[in-house]
């Protein structure tokens, strides 16, 4: 018997569907995710059989476990003898283990578009399969979260704010003075030094602001400056406020050294994870190899309440460091939402970072 008819949709079983069912799926965007491991994520417009539409942010893990699973309990392939619980699923686009990450998905979504198309027009009992629906559920971190194409797709138009030399002029632009240091992460981002002037463009969102500083435009957290005269009610993209302080990132800085017979390099790292997050030690020297461009085998640091660095090793030297940094938090000044922790980078073969002077 061929199973073609059982890709056929009932459309008298359809009108029964509850109103929530979800019955159309589409990519309207993809979003960087910038933790400790970077990564990038689909952003999907759900629209429900009442009519209803909403968006959720979904990995291309999430799709492939959803396959393998849907896959194990459906396709005809993991049964002895095909019965009526059957049915061909669409075919997912496979992984892709190397190349650029965004590169990577921009190219998968018109093959993902395809199969939540292929996969929402199979027969209703399989989109009343839990799975299913957990997956294009919104959950409460989607609701509250709020697309961010002002990050990654600021307008090139935007022109560097001039400001003039006449003092009536600079004191009645709005501006901020830096508290510590700033070193962005990205070309989006504006670095500067502490005590530096910063005239202010715009809010982006509840937590980052954007401005000119010695001819550079670009944006940075508000937790780094001091707010001399602020932005009027009208400079903002809707983004800013309490009304959206529930849907903005959560950015935090993580302080990183690196250390060279050369010198020090020192970077601020901008994640989008908490300060109470603890990453696993693969992460770190992921993160780390990236954000310092090495090549070479690499070793990871932390400095004891001694001023002595300690090798970290594994997940259980990474928890000890991050330990070590919130006991000893309240006596280091940092911004609120830098790490309690610092992390050093070292040459794995340059063992005199470890000798100290008595």
């Amino acid at each position: 018997m061929s199973s073609v008819p059982m890709q056929l949709r009932d459309e008298s079983d359809f009108d029964q569907l509850p109103h929530n069912i979800p019955v159309s799926a589409t990519i309207a965007d993809i979003e960087e995710k910038k933790g400790f491991i970077d990564y990038y994520r689909f952003v999907i417009e759900v629209k429900t059989k009442g009519g209803s539409k909403y968006l959720i942010y979904r990995r291309y893990s999430l799709f492939f476990n959803l396959h393998h699973q849907l896959d194990v309990k459906y396709s005809p392939e993991y049964k002895i003898t095909p019965g009526p619980n059957t049915c061909i699923l669409p075919t997912l686009p496979g992984k892709v283990f190397i190349g650029n990450k965004k590169e990577i998905a921009e190219n998968r979504i018109p093959d993902l578009n395809t199969y939540m198309k292929r996969l929402l027009g199979l027969p209703t009992w399989v989109l009343l399969d839990p799975l299913i629906q957990m997956f294009f559920y919104q959950t409460e971190s989607d609701s509250q979260h709020l697309p961010r194409t002002l990050r990654r797709l600021r307008p090139p138009t935007r022109r560097v704010k001039m400001v003039k030399s006449n003092k009536t002029d600079m004191f009645a632009s709005p501006r901020a003075e830096a508290v510590f240091d700033f070193s962005g992460s990205g070309q989006l981002e504006l670095s500067f030094k502490a005590e530096d002037v910063i005239f202010l463009l715009r809010r982006v969102n509840a937590d980052w602001l954007e401005g000119t500083v010695k001819d550079r435009t670009g944006i940075f957290p508000e937790s780094f400056v001091k707010i001399i005269k602020p932005l009027p009610e009208s400079d903002s993209d809707g983004e800013g406020g309490e009304d959206s302080r529930k849907g903005a990132g959560s950015y935090s800085c993580l302080r990183c050294y690196l250390l060279t017979p050369q010198g020090v390099d020192t970077r601020d790292v901008c994640v989008e994870e908490d300060i109470s997050t603890q990453p696993s030690y693969k992460e770190l020297l992921s993160r780390m190899r990236d954000v310092f461009k090495l090549d070479g085998v690499v070793a990871l640091n932390y400095r004891d309440q001694d001023g002595d660095l300690v090798r970290i090793l594994d997940n259980e030297d990474v928890a000890l460091m991050v330990a070590e940094g919130r006991r000893h938090r309240a006596k280091q000044k940092r911004p609120v939402n830098q790490f309690p922790w610092e992390l050093h980078v070292t040459l794995a073969s340059d063992m005199s970072v470890y000798s100290t002077e008595t």
